[in-house]
């Protein structure tokens, strides 16, 4: 088994978990901190890491490992810098941005999602590079934005640094999970124009809200329908259309019809639902006699279906045995995360695999064992070794 430094990469997470790296201007918050950490660790092992902001004060951190044992395949470590807000201080126990250690425990905002996964990847990479040369290369790549609209990952994308990888392991926390597959997201915005008219008088005016209405109950009849076509996946379960934001009107003026109402609707797919179906469907049923509508696109992110037999998935999975004398299990990502866009977007095939509990992001009190963020560091190293030696 490859040795890799355990206290090294539990502290590097503490020191992550320190800084409040969220998207939050008002605050004077944003990812570069977190970055500059990443980049200067990468240089403390000699690696030439290259920033890039995907947008201002938002930096990416890549630096390619190169094997020194000939040619070989390249492999895509991915985490991300960036953290959700804490919110209500009343409801955790712990500072968030404290990386206490108790009770076996690392605690704190990002903990599990996902600065340990962030950290296993540059200690695993470290540790297998120390182990003496490997055909290939690794590129260690610390992205912005994953929590909100991914600029980060399809900044890379953009700047074409996908060219030539041939599979990427995103450090999720995922409790041992292997995660070859993710539901899909696709968020639309229907604006409804009628007429502004006064309550007293609507038939002056054309009331987008009845639309609503109509457009609500039409959403739980596409669901149903797009359920019975799309049996539940067993890892992703069914396909949801969720309205999940209404504006209209104000309440100053409760005497006033509107002209204008929308609607956001969240959309959660599996392999098989296409997107642009679903969304001319809602255009179809925002339809309505004497009202506009408009739908736009907000959100469109495929979902991920990347066979267990991919060369990246196989050795994850013959990694993830060795390590823990355990055999693997598959499951699925509920949501979306950077692979979804470097699968669909760069052509790389990506498995999501990480430390930290699957359900814990987000969460008050999140938390992360530090036992599973040694193991999966060596879970890393071992699969980028199987990987680019070509043993799967």
């Amino acid at each position: 088994m490859i040795d890799v430094d355990a206290r090294g990469v539990v502290e590097f997470t503490q020191a992550l978990v320190r800084i409040p790296s969220t998207n939050d201007p008002a605050r004077g918050r944003n990812e570069r901190p977190a970055a500059e950490l990443v980049e200067a660790k990468m240089r403390e092992w000699g690696w030439e890491p290259v920033v890039s902001e995907a947008a201002p004060g938002r930096p990416n951190v890549v630096a390619v490992v190169e094997g020194g044992g000939g040619d070989g395949p390249t492999l895509m470590f991915e985490g991300h810098t960036d953290v959700v807000t804490e919110g209500d201080l009343s409801t955790w126990t712990v500072d968030p941005f404290g990386g206490e250690i108790r009770d076996g425990r690392l605690w704190g905002r990002g903990s599990a999602d996902m600065k340990s996964g962030l950290a296993a990847t540059l200690y695993a990479t470290r540790a297998l590079q120390l182990a003496g040369p490997f055909p290939g290369r690794i590129k260690v790549c610390a992205l912005a934005d994953e929590e909100g609209l991914m600029l980060g990952a399809h900044h890379f994308v953009s700047e074409g640094l996908t060219a030539g990888v041939d599979g990427a392991i995103v450090a999720e926390p995922e409790a041992g999970e292997i995660c070859a597959v993710a539901k899909g997201a696709l968020r639309l915005r229907v604006d409804l124009t009628g007429k502004m008219a006064h309550g007293a008088m609507p038939q002056h005016g054309r009331n987008p809200l009845e639309a609503v209405g109509s457009l609500l109950v039409g959403l739980r009849a596409l669901q149903r329908d797009l359920q019975a076509r799309h049996p539940a996946h067993e890892h992703l379960g069914e396909v949801y259309v969720t309205p999940t934001v209404l504006r209209a009107g104000s309440e100053e003026q409760v005497n006033v019809i509107p002209a204008v109402a929308s609607v956001f609707i969240d959309v959660r797919t599996i392999p098989g639902a296409e997107h642009k179906e679903i969304a001319d469907r809602v255009a179809a049923l925002a339809a309505c006699g004497g009202i506009t509508a408009d739908v736009s696109i907000l959100v469109d992110r495929p979902p991920v279906d990347v066979p267990v037999s991919d060369p990246v998935v196989a050795a994850l999975a013959a990694a993830h045995r060795s390590v823990t004398g355990e055999e693997p299990v598959y499951g699925g990502v509920p949501g979306s995360t950077d692979g979804t866009v470097l699968t669909h977007w760069g052509g790389i095939p990506s498995v999501v695999y990480g430390p930290g509990g699957k359900w814990i992001a987000h969460q008050a009190d999140e938390y992360v064992e530090v036992e599973e963020i040694v193991r999966c560091t060596r879970v890393f190293a071992e699969a980028a070794r199987r990987f680019l030696n070509g043993d799967h």
